[in-house]
């Protein structure tokens, strides 16, 4: 149980007063229920060491679905200054750029209900996944280093979808920046086999059915409009490629931590400086991962529209699956904010949180510019996704940023233990929900009882303004590794 003092701030923020080597306060958004929860592992102080790092702007940040991470929380958000600030591969996760891309359709569940066997078992069938999995795509290396300068928009060049998706993705599916040289060969090699797949943990491909609107207005810009219209939610990120790329560069940095100017907490945040070579090369690779993870949503999300069509006999237009967002929650990006009354470019880490840009910011999709960013927020395998809307004081007071997910309560071991002489399947089948998975163990490992309850987390969100409800999503069919 984690000894770090909190102080209660409001219904929602607990502060976390910096002592020690800290350089500035912890901030956490959590109901009191939460914090009990929270307070029971070592999130928290992951959050004051986080605190610790140079160059840290106003405070370390946890969202709702904070949970214990590797050196910062998942959940955890952080902004560093560009000249005295640290980049750190813990805070930006193993699975760069894993994140979220829900696509909306023309038909209603009524339309589908008979054919959602149908449907699970083709998507399964189409959409590799599991633990390794490799898909139907071999790049040459050539071609490899192509996909990681270019990211969605060389699957969409290729005919894996068409421009007008890009336009509603993060960065429009491509991070600036990418330089293969600074990709071992090794990432290289795990990456050429595994564009066009799921993966396996957390991943799933869910159908799911819009359940409730609280925004009309701004939901008829999502193209969001009615109960129980279908949606598709694709969840996962960079593969065995992403992982690699963290692993290479936490294993110099480690090596290196001893001829930093400060001492580190904890060597799993182990860092560069932004501005230093070391620094650079991070980020030049990180944006390779964020590129792959790019173009493998865009192919995924290519074969579930084929699926769709060829399984439902529908014509694209009479399914009309267009994407909504795609967003990530494991990235580390060079932004703008007004600090002190000053704007000042930083370098946010966001692990496990995901932008929530109001109104009017220059980053948003014309189409989005006037309502804000879709914040796409799925939660556990029974409950389906929630859509929310950037606000100003997510801007003002977390760099924009909102949570990502439910967040877990149980390690993947104490799942497997609590879901004994269970059927998680048949509980599922039992709300309605069908669910295939390459192995029981997913399954078990992925229970909803492992998750937060997403409503609390939204709930916390929402009431304190970092993001708006607009719409809630519950699900219907899903597919894991």
């Amino acid at each position: 149980m984690s000894d770090i003092r909190v102080e209660r701030l409001d219904e929602f923020r607990w502060k976390i007063p910096p002592v020690g080597d800290m350089r500035v306060p912890g901030i956490i958004y959590a109901d009191e229920r939460m914090m009990n929860s929270i307070k029971k592992d070592e999130s928290l102080r992951q959050v004051a060491n986080v605190a610790t790092l140079p160059g840290i702007v106003k405070h370390s940040l946890a969202m709702p679905d904070i949970h214990w991470g590797y050196g910062f929380p998942i959940g955890g958000v952080a902004a560093f200054d560009m000249e005295e600030g640290i980049i750190s591969p813990g805070g930006v996760g193993y699975d760069i750029n894993c994140g979220v891309r829900m696509m909306a359709t023309k038909l209603m569940f009524s339309e589908i209900k008979n054919r959602l066997n149908d449907l699970v078992i083709a998507l399964f069938r189409n959409i590799p996944a599991g633990v390794g999995s490799e898909g139907s795509i071999t790049l040459s290396t050539a071609e490899e280093r192509k996909v990681l300068r270019e990211g969605a928009g060389w699957a969409v060049d290729r005919g894996y979808g068409s421009g007008a998706d890009l336009i509603t993705i993060e960065d429009r599916g491509r991070m600036d920046g990418a330089d293969t040289s600074c990709v071992s060969e090794r990432a290289l090699e795990r990456g050429r086999k595994q564009l066009g797949t799921l993966g396996s943990g957390n991943h799933f491909l869910e159908i799911e059915v819009v359940d409730k609107i609280f925004n009309r207005d701004i939901a008829a810009v999502f193209g969001l409009t009615e109960e129980g219209q279908v949606a598709v939610v694709i969840h996962t990120g960079s593969r065995g490629f992403g992982y690699q790329v963290c692993d290479d560069y936490l294993a110099k940095m480690v090596r290196r931590s001893s001829k930093l100017d400060f001492t580190l907490p904890d060597r799993q945040l182990a860092c560069a400086y932004i501005a230093s070579d070391e620094g650079k090369e991070y980020m030049a690779a990180m944006a390779c991962a964020a590129n792959y993870a790019w173009a493998n949503r865009q192919i995924l999300m290519h074969w579930t529209r084929q699926t769709f069509e060829k399984t439902l006999q529908m014509s694209p237009r009479e399914i009309g699956m267009k994407l909504v967002y795609d967003i990530c929650h494991n990235i580390a990006k060079v932004e703008e904010f007004t600090v002190d009354g000053r704007k000042k470019t930083v370098c946010v880490h966001r692990k496990g949180a995901t932008r929530a840009l109001p109104p009017g910011h220059a980053s948003l999709p014309d189409i989005y510019r006037a309502v804000g960013q879709p914040v796409l927020i799925p939660g556990d395998m029974g409950a389906g996704s929630y859509v929310l809307v950037g606000k100003e004081t997510a801007f003002e007071d977390t760099f924009g940023s909102s949570c990502h997910g439910a967040g877990r309560v149980m390690s993947r071991g104490r799942a497997m233990k609590e879901s004994k002489n269970r059927s998680i399947v048949q509980e599922m089948a039992g709300k309605g929900i069908v669910i295939m998975a390459a192995g029981k163990k997913t399954i078990r490992e992925e229970m909803p009882d492992a998750y937060k309850d997403i409503e609390d987390v939204v709930n916390v969100v929402h009431r304190a303004g970092l993001s708006g409800k607009v719409v809630r999503l519950r699900s219907v069919g899903c597919i894991k590794g």
